[in-house]
C-alpha cells in the first residue's frame, strides 16, 4: 500500500511541476498603439486637434474602435506569419498620455491603447515584426486576415474604399507605414529572448491625405457697379473622381490606377448655389487616398470642379498635379489656393503645384 502511495505522490509531483513550467515558455508582449495629436482634449468621444497654419479651424479625430494585428516571425531568413488578431475597442480603451520614445517628441500629447500579446518563447532567440492598421469603422480587405502566410501578402494587403462610409471616414484610419525604418530597422519590430520581455512601441499614421482648399475672388471682382457682368462669385465646387478601389494598407504611397479615372467618389457640396458666405472666400478640407497614373508616376492628380456665376455649363474642371515620392513613408498634407479674378466656366487646365 505504501508503494502505490509513493508512486501516486511521485505522479502529483511531476504534474504539478508540468503545470509550473508551462507558463515559463510563454510571455506577455506589450504592443502600445500611440495616435499623435497637437492638444489633449477629449469632447464627445474624440480627439480635437488644431489644423496646422489654420487657427479658426479645427478638426475632429474619431478613436479608432477596430484593430487589426498581423505579426510575423523570422524563420530560415524568412518572414513567415506567426498570428493575426483583431480587437474591437471602445473609446475608453485609449488613453490621454504623453510620449516617450523613438517616434515622436518626447513629451508630446498622445492617445495610446496598450495590447498584451501572449507568445511563446523560442530558445535561444525570436525576431518578430508587428504591422497594425486601425479604422473607426470595421475595414474589408482584399484577403482575410487569418490566410496571410508571408511579408509578402502582408506588404499587399489592401482595404476597400468603395462604401461611402468608409469614404468619410478616412481620415480615421491609421497604419504602421512598411518603410518607417529607427536604427536601420522596421520601426515595427521586436527581438527577445526568455530572460528579457521586449516591447513595441507603434505610432500609427494616416494612410490618406489631407486635401485643404482655400479660395478667394479678388475685392474689385466681388461687386462691380459699373459692369455687372464682370462680377465673380464662386457658386459651386467639387472634388471629383477620388480613388475608391482597393488602397494599400501599409505602403499609403504605392496606389496606383491605370489612367486618369473619369468615375469614381465625388464629393458634390463643398460648395453649392445656397452658400452665399461661401461666395468669395473660405476654406475647407477633406481627406482622400493618394494615388499615381501608371503612365505618369511623379503626381497625384486631384480633379475639381467649379463654377462662377451660376449653376448652369461644364464648370471649370482642373486637375491639380501634386509631385508625390511614392516612397515616402508618409502621405503629404495637399494644399490648394485658387484666387478668382474672372468667370472661369467651361474651361479645362491641368496645373502642377508645389
Amino acid at each position: 500500500m505504501k508503494q502505490y502511495l509513493y508512486i501516486l505522490l511521485f505522479a502529483l509531483l511531476l504534474i504539478g511541476c508540468r503545470d509550473t513550467d508551462e507558463p515559463q515558455q510563454q510571455m506577455s508582449l506589450p504592443v502600445y498603439l500611440s495616435l499623435p495629436t497637437n492638444e489633449m482634449v477629449n469632447t464627445q468621444q474624440a480627439p480635437i486637434r488644431k489644423v496646422i497654419g489654420d487657427p479658426g479651424t479645427t478638426e475632429t479625430f474619431f478613436f479608432p474602435n477596430y484593430v487589426y494585428f498581423i505579426l510575423l516571425k523570422k524563420v530560415d531568413n524568412e518572414w513567415v506569419i506567426w498570428r493575426t488578431l483583431e480587437r474591437t475597442l471602445t473609446d475608453d480603451d485609449w488613453k490621454a498620455t504623453h510620449y516617450s520614445g523613438r517616434l515622436n517628441t518626447t513629451g508630446d500629447s498622445i492617445y495610446q491603447y496598450k495590447e498584451e500579446i501572449v507568445m511563446p518563447m523560442s530558445k535561444p532567440k525570436f525576431d518578430g515584426r508587428i504591422y497594425a492598421i486601425a479604422s473607426a469603422e470595421p475595414l474589408t480587405f482584399s484577403q482575410s486576415i487569418s490566410s496571410i502566410t508571408n511579408l509578402s501578402q502582408t506588404l499587399n494587403l489592401k482595404f476597400s474604399t468603395a462604401s461611402s462610409t468608409i469614404q468619410h471616414n478616412l481620415q480615421h484610419v491609421y497604419s504602421t507605414p512598411y518603410n518607417y525604418n529607427v536604427g536601420g530597422s522596421y520601426y515595427g519590430s521586436f527581438s527577445g529572448i526568455r530572460s528579457t520581455v521586449p516591447h513595441v512601441q507603434l505610432m500609427l499614421y494616416h494612410v490618406a491625405s489631407k486635401v485643404d482648399i482655400k479660395w478667394n475672388v479678388t475685392a474689385d471682382k466681388r461687386i462691380n457697379k459699373e459692369d455687372p457682368s464682370a462680377a465673380v462669385r464662386l457658386t459651386n465646387m467639387q472634388a471629383r473622381y477620388l480613388f475608391n478601389g482597393n488602397a494599400y494598407c501599409f505602403m499609403p504611397m504605392r496606389n496606383t490606377v491605370p489612367t486618369l479615372p473619369t468615375a469614381g467618389y465625388s464629393i458634390n457640396d463643398i460648395i453649392t448655389p445656397a452658400d452665399e458666405g461661401l461666395w468669395w472666400e473660405g476654406r475647407t478640407y477633406f481627406y482622400t487616398i493618394p494615388y499615381t497614373v501608371e503612365s505618369e508616376t511623379r503626381y497625384f492628380p486631384l480633379q475639381m470642379l467649379m463654377r462662377t456665376n451660376g449653376t448652369s455649363g461644364s464648370g471649370y474642371q482642373l486637375t491639380l498635379k501634386q509631385p508625390i515620392d511614392t516612397t515616402s513613408v508618409f502621405v503629404p498634407w495637399i494644399r490648394g489656393n485658387f484666387v478668382f479674378n474672372k468667370p472661369l466656366d467651361d474651361k479645362t487646365e491641368t496645373k502642377i503645384v508645389e
